[in-house]
């Protein structure tokens, strides 16, 4: 059974950058996509960028676009995601999400393997 770690989260100012860190354990099927959520406090998690181990084509929920870019190194079994431009409504808690399929889906309940999360602050 496939476990995600994740790190990399922390504080930073705005228009600054982080880069998280997903590591899988386990074995990894090429029929894997791997997504990054995030949750504010008192909010719904939402669904912010996905990658598709077999070809990497990726999704982005369009409030990250331009600013953030998820990658995959298939060797390290690690999943990125390079934050640039940070803004103070980045600030959550983000959740690195696994799921068997081919699909870039953006739904939070199609994913069944989740780590424990990291946070990010963003000061203005």
């Amino acid at each position: 059974q496939v476990q995600l770690v994740e790190s990399g989260g922390g504080l930073v100012q705005a228009g600054g950058s982080l880069r998280l860190s997903c590591v899988a354990s386990g074995r990894i099927f090429s029929n894997v996509v791997t997504g990054w959520f995030r949750q504010a406090p008192g909010k719904e998690r939402e669904f912010v960028a996905a990658i598709r181990w077999s070809d990497g084509n990726t999704r982005y929920v369009d409030s990250v676009k331009g600013r953030f870019t998820i990658s995959r190194d298939n060797a390290k079994k690690t999943v990125y995601l390079q934050m640039n431009a940070l803004k103070p409504e980045d600030t959550a808690v983000y959740y690195c999400a696994a799921r068997l399929g081919v699909v870039l889906t953006t739904t939070r309940t199609m994913y069944d393997t989740w780590g424990q999360g990291t946070q990010v602050t963003v000061s203005s």
